[in-house]
């Protein structure tokens, strides 16, 4: 079954939920994981490109963004609902569901950084917890 994992960023701002999601694709990364990054828009995907180049002086993410399919990598940022390579975690930056999350092993879900994806993260949280998803929420202190 798959479980959806909501992370609360207290304070919430920007900056710090974006170096968040970073630190979590990253874990996923060295656990050996490949990752879907779902953005709402391509802005968001570039943002979170370059955020992934240098969030840690000493880390580094492969990652690309999908538009450039001929690459491979276990990170993949996109604004597509559905990935185009093989993907066992789902980052969902969107503020859609996604259509086929019953066939990941794990969904990442922020409850956002300002009041309106906050709105947006709690009628998500609804909407997974109605369709019967496993649903954990982590509170981190930013």
């Amino acid at each position: 079954m798959t479980q959806v994992d909501f992370y609360i960023l207290e304070p919430p701002s920007l900056e710090k939920h974006e170096r968040m999601i970073c630190t979590i694709v990253e874990k996923a990364w060295k656990q050996g994981h490949c990752i879907y990054i779902r953005c709402a828009d391509s802005q968001t995907a570039h943002n979170m490109d370059d955020r992934l180049w240098r969030f840690k002086d000493v880390s580094f993410v492969p990652h690309f963004i999908e538009a450039n399919d001929d690459q491979k990598s276990p990170v993949t940022l996109g604004t597509a609902a559905t990935p185009s390579n093989k993907t066992d975690i789902y980052v969902n930056l969107s503020d859609e569901l996604p259509e086929s999350a019953q066939n990941y092993s794990r969904v990442i879900e922020t409850a956002g950084y300002d009041d309106p994806s906050r709105v947006a993260a709690r009628l998500r949280f609804r909407l997974y917890k109605e369709k019967g998803f496993l649903l954990n929420t982590h509170n981190i202190a930013g």
